[in-house]
């Protein structure tokens, strides 16, 4: 699948992984297993980002993913989020997609909403809010049968 795909039909919260087709180095070629790592690897769709424009500028299309969280004892020192253009090379694939049930914890309403949370259901979610203090968060709960619709406009249906 391509990152317009993506971009088109994923629901928020899907996991997903990308790769460039090249097959893994061995683990003694260090820098080229490096290189190739950052163009195969996987992670959780937070974001989609409309096409913009600035001046004579067109920014294109975006999707974000969540790949991991670094730190200890419970607190998050980096968090490494990946922005692809829809015009991306890369191949996606997903892996799964919320289950039926739970709740999209966004940051804010809108197209532009970013993924901060995927809980279990809406009780785990108002639990999760209230130990991290979004002030414009917005619960969406996810339905198994959301339509294709519903995800090129970037809706969750309720």
């Amino acid at each position: 699948m391509y990152a317009e795909m993506i971009y088109d039909l994923v629901p928020l919260g899907s996991t997903l992984t990308y790769s460039d087709g090249t097959p893994r180095p061995p683990e003694r070629h260090r820098k080229k297993l490096a290189a190739w790592e950052n163009r195969n690897s996987g992670g959780r769709l937070i974001r989609r980002q409309a096409e913009a424009r600035i001046g004579n500028t067109t920014i294109p299309a975006s999707i974000t993913l969540h790949e991991g969280d670094y730190g200890s004892q419970g607190t998050i020192v980096l968090r490494v989020h990946r922005t692809f253009s829809v015009n991306s090379d890369l191949k996606f694939a997903v892996v799964s997609r919320p289950a039926s049930g739970s709740v999209l914890v966004l940051d804010r309403d809108g197209d532009d909403a970013e993924l901060v949370h995927l809980a279990a259901n809406r009780e785990a979610a108002e639990e999760w809010l209230n130990r991290h203090r979004y002030p414009n968060a917005v619960l969406q709960e996810f339905s198994a049968d959301a339509t294709a619709a519903d995800a090129v406009e970037g809706r969750v249906a309720a």
